[in-house]
């Protein structure tokens, strides 16, 4: 594996998983893992058993559904916000929660779609669906199972906006949240014009002060990954602690595209940011 660095951006060459990305659509079983896609078991790592425990709280007037994954011992973890995205929590990315959960956190994912009977894979935002994060924030916080006293905001897709408004409009990096971990997130309002959505980033990304740490595909949207560099270049003129890390040969989904679709270039780029994020969370969470 190589790696160039070009500011905040981290290129990786993974140089097997593009070789096969194309052969193994075809025949996956020689590198497939059972143990890494359903318990999160990586090679020459850490890992964890892992327990999941489900439940609801209240946010204003609505109950929200709530995931927790924590290693299956007595101990204290550090604490982590997951939050979905367009597909909301559905089994491919309770999976990755669960994955989430055996690098040594506490992780918990509120279902803000199925609280408010939005249809999965929604055009227009709603803001209101902010309130229920901020909710699952401060419930994440109040338990007695975690090492931190802060958390850190962990997303992929629309969750990346989300949390990026939990952090600077409601105000929680002041307070709650330690860091910000996003895959491929949507750096805009979803319900901005469409020359907002290729040309600008959302102007809160600005005011992030939090370290802030991305990962995208080389094969991202086009729409979405000039807002990302952008934002991410914004931050770091400003002195801030961000950066984007790239992969080569892979696209939006990375992290849970399932086995029918699944390239050892997928593969690659998964296993690796989850082990970069569980590095700079628990640097952070200290």
């Amino acid at each position: 594996m190589l790696f160039k660095k070009f500011g905040g951006v981290v290129l990786f060459a993974l140089l097997s998983g593009q070789a096969v990305a194309h052969q193994v659509k075809e025949d996956n079983a020689w590198w497939w893992n059972n143990d890494w896609w359903f318990d999160g078991k990586i090679e020459q790592t850490e890992n964890h058993k892992v327990k999941v425990t489900k439940y609801e709280i209240t946010s204003g007037d609505i109950d929200i559904p709530i995931m927790v994954a924590r290693p299956a011992d007595n101990k204290k973890y550090p604490a982590i916000l997951f939050q979905h995205g367009r597909r909301g929590l559905d089994d491919l990315i309770s999976l990755h929660v669960r994955r989430l959960a055996a690098r040594g956190f506490v992780v918990l994912a509120a279902d803000v779609f199925s609280g408010r009977f939005i249809e999965k894979l929604p055009i227009e935002h709603d803001y209101l669906v902010e309130d229920d994060v901020n909710a699952a924030l401060s419930e994440l916080l109040k338990r007695k199972d975690i090492s931190s006293k802060k958390a850190c905001a962990y997303s992929h897709t629309r969750g990346g906006y989300m949390t990026l408004k939990v952090a600077v409009t409601k105000k929680r990096q002041d307070d709650a949240l330690a860091c910000y971990v996003s895959y491929y997130p949507h750096m805009q309002d979803p319900n901005a014009p469409e020359a907002m959505q290729v040309y600008r980033y959302a102007t809160e990304a600005d005011d992030l002060k939090i370290p802030a740490l991305i990962f995208i595909g080389d094969q991202e949207q086009y729409q979405r990954r000039r807002g990302i560099e952008m934002a991410v270049n914004s931050l770091r003129d400003k002195g801030r602690d961000a950066r984007v890390i790239i992969y080569p040969g892979v696209g939006r989904g990375f992290d849970f595209r399932p086995e029918n679709v699944r390239t050892f270039a997928d593969d690659l780029a998964a296993k690796d940011a989850i082990q970069r994020a569980t590095r700079f969370m628990k640097k952070h969470l200290k």
